[in-house]
Parts: structure tokens; C-alpha cells; sequence
């Protein structure tokens, strides 16, 4: 399991605490040819929240990404701790109804 958080800053520059937990206790994931990208799923309470970490994005932490699905399941899985920390990040920044994690994100 990775990522929560707990913490904002606001407009003025301060760090305040928020009730927020982004958790990902499922480890599923699967890829989504249409998108190019790996799907997982992040928690905050009761809701579930969809993540799309892009093929550029796994090519950047794993310059010998294998361009075809299992390749990019195992880059995913290789850097999970850093894409769900990025997907924390992400998801800190305000609601969506869904969220794309690019090259930058990492």
C-alpha cells in the first residue's frame, strides 16, 4: 500500500492538515489499450478514484520499457511506490473524475 495525503497548502502559503487519505489497497491494474496507459484505482474513504499512469510516462522511469502490455504491467509494477505517490500528489491538487499521470507527474 502507498501515498496518502494529508496535507495542503492554500492560496496564502500555508500548510494546513486535511481529513483527505488517499490509500491503494488494491493491487490490481490493468492496461488500456486505447489510452496507451496502465489503470489502477486509489481510495479516499468510500470512493474509488481512476488512475491512468500514460506510456510516457513508464518509458521515463524505465527507459527499456517493452512497448507492449506485459512490459508496461511490469514497468508499473517495478515503480508502483513512486506512481502512487505521484498519484497522492495528483489527486491533492482536487477532485476529478478521473486522473492522468504524464512523464512530468514522475
Amino acid at each position: 500500500m502507498c501515498g496518502s495525503a494529508r496535507y495542503a497548502l492554500e492560496a496564502g502559503g500555508e500548510l494546513v492538515a486535511c481529513d483527505m487519505a488517499l490509500m491503494f489497497p488494491n493491487q490490481s491494474r490493468s492496461y488500456d489499450a486505447t489510452r496507451h496507459a496502465v489503470r489502477f484505482w486509489g481510495h479516499d474513504s468510500a470512493m474509488e478514484w481512476s488512475f491512468f499512469v500514460t506510456e510516457d510516462a513508464l518509458k521515463h522511469v524505465d527507459p527499456a520499457l517493452a512497448g507492449d502490455e506485459a512490459g508496461m504491467l511490469e514497468a508499473f509494477d517495478s515503480h508502483r511506490d513512486r506512481i502512487c505517490a505521484a498519484a497522492s500528489r495528483a489527486y491533492s491538487r482536487g477532485r476529478k473524475g478521473s486522473y492522468e499521470l504524464g512523464a512530468a507527474d514522475l
